[in-house]
């Protein structure tokens, strides 16, 4: 087997979520796309969206912030996941021209089968293995092209904490009506069901075998961390925008919420129309006794995030004017706050 320039491979030393997605955005923006490269890294407790879905819409959250578990949005496109330290991601990019899916799954499924696991590539995206109940996903991935270069980026469960996939990524019903991507639930499998002795360093390692053996070259193994920043401006630059709320948030395409409930003092319909995580507008429908009230909804909301800082500035600025009605303002920022989380 033969050192070449062309193939890299990255590991990360760092959980930190945010640090690794940009990690995997300097790869791909920054790189040579002539060369090949395989990146493997954990995040800690985080749940992480799509290029184009909406967090309210496939998330939990309030019961994030209040766990403490990060919300994430990526580059790519492709349904919510949660990830945990039981959870191994895997990069691999290439030149667009040079980019096989097929290839990149053989990887993947040969460093598996040294464990003596049966999987293989199912549908546009998934990775399964079949046991008595049928066909269980144990990986899924996401893609991403330019002009040049190829993206593909998966998740491989292993001790994953499936128990927790419902606390964060099955919100309650809501008429949310969304034009971002919804994701698709799948059923789902830990891989130490198949081989109790896989762990994230003997995964890794067979996946990096792998990837050598099938393109017949070596490369030294480059360990990652946070200290990277410091060096690598571009790096340092897209791990804080990845971190900055406008876009975990604030790329939340165009969505309507519809709220309606009976408080103490009437009932209230509203509509939240929103774009990039701002209420762009609201309309209130009440029987409500403090018409005046009600008129200065609408103009306390336009404009401000759709999350529960939002509400509070909003009722603030209502209280300002109508300090008479404070114990109806603030059952309706109770209300608001429970709906929106």
């Amino acid at each position: 087997m033969t050192s070449s320039k062309k193939l890299r491979i990255f590991t990360s030393t760092t959980h930190d979520p945010f640090f690794n997605l940009a990690t995997e955005n300097w790869i791909f923006r920054d790189l040579d796309p002539e060369e090949k490269v395989l990146f493997l890294w954990r995040n800690e407790d985080t749940v992480v969206i799509g290029r184009f879905q909406n967090p309210w819409n496939e998330c939990h959250v309030q019961k994030m912030n209040d766990d403490g578990v990060h919300l994430a949005r990526r580059q790519s496109g492709g349904g919510a996941v949660f990830h945990d330290l039981g959870n191994t991601n895997f990069t691999l990019m290439s030149s667009k021209i040079e980019f096989d899916k097929s290839i990149n799954n053989k990887i993947i499924t040969d460093a598996l089968a040294s464990f003596d696991i049966k999987a293989y590539a199912s549908g546009r995206n998934d990775i399964v293995v079949d046991d008595h109940e049928g066909p269980k996903k144990i990986s899924g991935s996401a893609f991403k092209q330019t002009k040049d270069r190829s993206f593909h980026h998966g998740t491989l469960l292993i001790n994953a904490n499936l128990g927790r996939l419902a606390d964060y990524l099955n919100p309650s019903p809501k008429k949310l009506q969304s034009k971002g991507v919804a994701s698709v639930r799948a059923r789902v499998a830990n891989l130490i069901q198949y081989n109790p002795a896989i762990n994230h360093q003997n995964l890794c390692q067979k996946i990096i075998t792998s990837f050598q053996n099938h393109y017949q070259c070596s490369a030294e193994i480059e360990l990652l961390d946070v200290d990277k920043l410091k060096n690598i401006p571009s790096l340092q630059r897209y791990y804080e925008e990845l971190k900055d709320w406008n876009w975990r948030f604030g790329e939340t395409p165009q969505f309507t919420h519809h709220l309606e409930s009976r408080l103490s003092w009437g009932g209230v319909d509203l509509h939240f129309d929103c774009h990039k995580g701002k209420i762009e507008k609201a309309r209130i429908f009440s029987d409500s006794l403090h018409p005046e009230m009600i008129e200065a909804m609408a103009p306390a909301f336009t404009g401000k995030n759709y999350d529960q800082g939002g509400i509070e500035a909003a009722i603030q600025t209502m209280l300002l004017d109508l300090p008479m009605l404070e114990n109806e303002l603030q059952e309706l920022k109770a209300w608001l706050k429970q709906e929106i989380q």
